[in-house]
């Protein structure tokens, strides 16, 4: 759903993109200068004032659903934990041109980057699909690197998207709640490589969260980056207590198929998983 006015302004969403950087760290999902994140909006906004420097910059990808508009995304390099103490040191604000390919990166003269995140093609395109598809004014995209979703991936049974799911939707009620759709499943491919991003492109069609093998996450939302945040934050927990089931060689119950039945009935889940 497209958000409805009055917008968020340009400080209100500095403010959302550095709480959910910190609740990602908070979870572990993002070591080190791991993980970003981007957010496409889709109605004017002045960004000048916090972002006075600026430069051309060529794009990765034709991106003609953004075209006139703003995607503000994380630096490469830079900690997800540390946007919130500075975000303008931390962010840049890409206006794109009418061809769809070329932008305006503006920066604040704290700048603490080079270049946008090495994820840009692939922010840039999901962005790109969603709103061409969606026609929404706005959307979110966060990458990270939740430990025991990523550890799970790394065997080969939890690679399979169907089993995955069936394993991390049993542990609780608020999962299948708040992912519908499950966590949909990609083979590992060079991070930041053309072949990643069409397989995300793709993946993110269809779910709202999808896991990247043997590398990490990504989330995205229509509605505000802490959703993205939280998406992660669900699959992750779900994902921490079938880490644990296997440590303690499958003793738990989990929910049974009946129950998950219930919960989706009772909620109105618009899923086809159980």
């Amino acid at each position: 759903m497209a958000l409805e006015q009055p917008y968020p302004d340009l400080d209100e969403f500095l403010v959302a993109i550095g709480e959910a950087g910190l609740r990602v760290s908070d979870i572990s999902a993002s070591e080190g200068a791991a993980g970003n994140i981007s957010l496409f909006v889709g109605w004017p906004m002045e960004v000048r004032r916090r972002f006075p420097n600026q430069e051309a910059l060529l794009l990765p990808e034709p991106v003609p659903a953004l075209a006139g508009r703003l995607v503000l995304v994380t630096g490469s390099g830079r900690r997800l934990r540390d946007i919130h103490r500075d975000p303008t040191a931390n962010l840049a604000a890409v206006i794109i041109a009418a061809d769809g390919q070329h932008a305006t990166m503006y920066t604040s003269p704290r700048r603490l980057f080079a270049q946008p995140t090495s994820e840009f093609n692939s922010h840039l395109a999901v962005h790109n699909d969603q709103i061409a598809a969606s026609g929404a004014n706005f959307h979110a995209l966060i990458h990270a690197q939740p430990p025991h979703l990523t550890y799970l991936s790394h065997l080969p049974a939890y690679r399979d998207q169907d089993y995955l799911n069936r394993q991390l939707l049993r542990w609780e009620p608020e999962t299948i709640v708040n992912l519908p759709e499950g966590i949909g499943v990609l083979p590992y491919r060079l991070p930041g490589s053309p072949a990643l991003m069409e397989l995300n492109i793709a993946g993110l069609r269809g779910h709202r969260i999808v896991l990247w093998s043997k590398h990490g996450v990504m989330a995205r939302s229509d509605q505000s980056v802490t959703k993205a945040a939280d998406r992660i934050e669900y699959a992750e927990t779900a994902a921490r207590f079938e880490t644990m089931d296997l440590a303690n060689g499958y003793k738990a119950e989990g929910l049974t198929r009946a129950e998950l039945q219930e919960i989706v009935q009772a909620f109105r889940v618009p899923t086809t998983l159980v």
